[in-house]
């Protein structure tokens, strides 16, 4: 759910609103126990009167003293200028400032023989509000910088995102290039049908997959698709199966994510293998999607090309990004089968 600025800041002005309302109500919700306000003149009406008054203007007087030092004298003169010394020069002089103020309203509804000296409690209340102050403007920065680190965080990640989402296409093409071009050598009559073919994937991947998620059905057509582009070209030489979710369901997936496996499993399980097969599964259970992808080997290590495992380690950082604690990979090689088992909890 987005909250607006203008929003955050209404509720921010009605939070210290009824703060402030409950602080200065404490006087009349503790008249009874407030402390003897200061001895008056005789001839002025009795203490009791004007006490409750008394403590309610020296809350009242805390209140811009709490924003002084919270929206001033904290950002401006210690965060900014990194200078301690000059805030609590500047500090004492605001309590100096805030307690003659106090001893003025002393005077005013006691008499001039009421003490212009704080007493114990005042003084106690002022280092209490200095306290939340402190503590308030602390607590404040702290959020503002999570909250721009988190920021920060989330574009950073939607960059890198966007950087590997686009490599696939790449990666894609230049596998399927070469494809078409040892196609166009053994069967050019071929060729036709497979640029036919690959047109319908270019546009999933220019207009399908532009959203942030796509329907799991989506990504299995496509699959499909990739899946008979391939058999145009290797026809009867690879076994190939492919088991669909038997139910139609409604879980949102991040597109070609899973391309990359298919996209290995024909790469490297087709060439100088005996009998090569391929065999492709999805299933979802109460969980999410389970996916797994097993094809032969060449019991011989192959000669490796600089771009060989592009798609992998791409999908893997995309997996790591998009569904961290989320996922299961499991990719095991026993000399013969390369098998890869994914779980992704949606």
């Amino acid at each position: 759910m987005t909250i607006s600025i203008k929003n955050i800041n209404k509720q921010h002005v009605l939070f210290h609103l009824i703060g402030w309302i409950c602080f200065l109500s404490l006087p009349y919700l503790l008249r009874g126990t407030t402390p003897d306000p200061p001895k008056i003149n005789p001839n002025l009406p009795p203490p009791n009167a004007n006490a409750t008054l008394y403590f309610t203007l020296l809350s009242m007087l805390n209140i811009p003293f709490f924003y002084l030092n919270s929206q001033f004298l904290i950002p401006k003169i210690w965060t900014k200028r990194n200078n301690v010394w000059l805030y609590i020069i500047a500090l004492l002089v605001a309590m100096t400032t805030l307690f003659y103020l106090n001893g003025l309203g002393k005077v005013l509804l006691f008499g001039p023989n009421a003490t212009r000296f704080p007493r114990l409690g005042t003084i106690f209340q002022t280092l209490f509000v200095l306290a939340i102050s402190t503590s308030y403007r602390i607590m404040a920065d702290n959020i503002r910088k999570e909250e721009v680190r988190k920021e920060q965080e989330n574009e950073r990640l939607k960059s890198e995102l966007s950087f590997l989402r686009s490599q696939i296409s790449p990666h894609f093409m230049f596998n399927v290039l070469n494809s078409i071009v040892s196609l166009s050598r053994r069967k050019p009559d071929m060729v036709e049908p497979v640029v036919i073919k690959l047109s319908e994937l270019m546009r999933y991947m220019l207009y399908e997959s532009e959203g942030t998620k796509v329907l799991l059905s989506k990504e299995v057509q496509y699959l499909q698709s990739y899946i008979d582009l391939q058999m145009i070209r290797f026809g009867d030489d690879v076994i190939v199966s492919f088991q669909k979710p038997e139910k139609e369901s409604t879980i949102l997936l991040e597109p070609m994510l899973i391309i990359p496996f298919v996209e290995n499993a024909f790469k490297h399980g087709i060439g100088m293998i005996l009998s090569p097969e391929i065999h492709i599964a999805m299933e979802v259970d109460e969980k999410g999607l389970v996916f797994s992808v097993k094809n032969k080997i060449n019991p011989k290590p192959e000669a490796k090309d600089h771009a060989s495992g592009i798609g992998l380690s791409n999908v893997k950082r995309r997996l790591a990004l998009l569904y961290p604690e989320q996922h299961q990979l499991i990719i095991t090689e026993d000399g013969h089968w390369y098998d890869v088992r994914l779980h992704i909890q949606v």
